[in-house]
């Protein structure tokens, strides 16, 4: 009895062992990938511009808080007690405001950087599968989460990932332009 145990255990060993030496796995750098990707980099252009427009915004209420702030501290030694107080509490007041302007718009850049890169990264998702099962991968893990330190280079399936989702949703491919017509047309400006 214990001799068809020994032989049944040996037996689920030798296919476990067979099974992980056919799995194939590969990873990816979902971020690299986004940064060279060409609707990757068009989305970073659009990102920019909206974070150095809203940067402008900070920049410009901060600098219309320090000059009351400077203006205040020049002035507070002559103050009456009351009037001290009040201006304090009104750039007390600005203070707030400007801080909440500021997590606002980074609020509001996060959310937008999310939902365009979801929709890029979605997209990826679909061109890695298709990769994995044309060349036999069982896992493909995305190289930052996985944490991996190291890995051979031939396992790095990135460079192909970039190539096969420009060929597809590039500039010049028939679905990115697509994918372009498909935005809304914005006015011209002085129509209504």
């Amino acid at each position: 009895m214990r001799t068809l145990a020994r032989l049944s255990l040996l037996a689920l060993l030798l296919s476990a062992t067979a099974a992980r030496a056919e799995a194939k796995f590969g990873f990816v750098d979902l971020q690299r990938a986004i940064r060279e990707v060409d609707e990757g980099k068009s989305a970073t252009a659009v990102l920019k511009k909206d974070f150095d427009e809203k940067q402008k915004v900070i920049d410009q209420k901060k600098a219309e808080f320090d000059k009351l702030k400077t203006d205040f501290d020049k002035q507070a030694v002559v103050m009456a007690d009351q009037a001290k107080k009040d201006k304090a509490a009104e750039l007390d007041r600005k203070a707030m405001e400007l801080q909440q302007l500021f997590v606002q718009l980074q609020k509001d850049l996060s959310q937008r950087e999310g939902e365009v890169m979801r929709g890029i990264v979605d997209k990826m998702t679909g061109v890695i599968r298709e990769i994995a099962e044309a060349d036999g991968f069982t896992m493909v893990f995305e190289r930052n989460d996985a944490g991996i330190v190291y890995a051979p280079q031939s396992l790095d399936l990135t460079n192909e990932l970039v190539r096969k989702y420009n060929a597809r949703f590039g500039a010049g491919s028939k679905a990115g332009g697509q994918a372009k017509k498909a935005e809304p047309a914005k006015p011209a400006a002085g129509k209504k």
